[in-house]
């Protein structure tokens, strides 16, 4: 059975703009989060790609990994992940490519199926491309192809890009990209800190089917984890209702821009809601550092994962650092007590 002390610590950052911040002030917080990530000895820094959204500015991702990468020194760095349909391969090929001869061993390449936006948007992203399921496979091939090595007669080469090899990962919130995974010999990455519901399901059908490839001799999951740690659980309960309240504009189509924390925010609302929100975060850790110790060894053992991604939503960048502070170190605690 998988131990905590045997899980690898990430983060994923969709750069959250607060109430009364500006994107400036956003990709400035998510620069030291990654800094102080890395002081921590986390794995990976992983950045998502949304569009047409006020509360997020990750949309230009390749671009927000370079200046990542570039204020990082060991840590990788990479798309949790790059929406596939919004992009033609060869362009994805060329950014990563170029990242990775910029920053050699440290670029990860995250691959998700959905359009990660809105209809309108994704038209101005890809014209009148028409998406079929087929697309997504195809299109993965052919990156594989273009990050791989050249080979003689080939007409098209992404330069930069072939040869560097780039690490691609799949990601999802479904079984597609499960079963593509196994089928590619790739690492998986379940997006569990927004769609919770088939994460079980997903790494079972990933585990069971999974062909070893020149990638990857056995399988690797990454489960995404929605955390909060403060000192108490009553202040992390207090500090996520920043988190309650970005997910219930989820789900009523009021996205905006991160709020401040509110006293009593659940208090106030339907039981429908709590409901929904509840469902929404299924997986979230929200404590103080035991309860954050004990959240983590229990969703280690029911997942097996092999590495968690923390999602952390919290208003205050400084409390935010904290409770990265707090969970390595209730992890770090733990795994001392497995080895003893």
């Amino acid at each position: 059975m998988k131990q905590l002390k045997d899980i690898r610590l990430s983060m994923l950052d969709l750069v959250a703009v607060r109430q009364g911040g500006t994107v400036a002030d956003a990709l400035a917080v998510a620069v030291r989060t990654a800094q102080h990530a890395e002081s921590l000895g986390f794995t990976r820094y992983w950045l998502a790609e949304h569009h047409n959204m006020s509360g997020i500015a990750s949309s230009a991702t390749a671009v927000l990994i370079g200046h990542i990468a570039g204020a990082t020194h060991t840590m990788r760095v990479g798309s949790g992940g790059v929406m596939l349909p919004n992009h033609a391969p060869l362009v994805v090929a060329e950014a990563f490519g170029t990242l990775a001869e910029l920053y050699p061993g440290r670029i990860d390449l995250g691959l998700g199926r959905a359009p990660g936006t809105d209809p309108h948007t994704m038209r101005a992203l890809r014209r009148d491309r028409v998406e079929t399921e087929a697309d997504f496979p195809r299109d993965v091939a052919e990156l594989q192809h273009l990050l791989g090595p050249a080979t003689p007669g080939q007409r098209l080469i992404a330069n930069p890009g072939a040869g560097t090899n780039v690490p691609i990962w799949l990601l999802g919130s479904s079984l597609f990209s499960a079963q593509l995974a196994a089928e590619r010999g790739l690492p998986y990455a379940f997006a569990s800190h927004f769609a919770p519901r088939l994460l079980l399901q997903a790494l079972d059908v990933y585990r069971t089917h999974f062909q070893p490839s020149a990638t990857l001799a056995e399988p690797y999951a990454v489960v995404g984890v929605p955390l909060i740690a403060a000192p108490t659980d009553d202040e992390a309960e207090f500090l996520a209702s920043s988190t309650y309240q970005r997910v219930l504009g989820i789900l009523t189509g009021k996205r905006g821009q991160l709020p401040p924390p509110v006293d009593g925010f659940m208090q106030g609302l339907h039981a429908q809601e709590r409901a929904a929100i509840a469902d929404f975060l299924a997986i979230a850790v929200i404590g103080g550092p035991d309860t954050v110790r004990e959240g983590l060894q229990s969703l280690a053992q029911a997942t097996q994962a092999d590495e968690f991604i923390l999602v952390s939503d919290v208003f205050d960048p400084a409390l935010r650092l904290r409770s990265m502070t707090i969970t390595a170190e209730a992890m770090a605690a733990q795994a001392s007590t497995q080895t003893a």
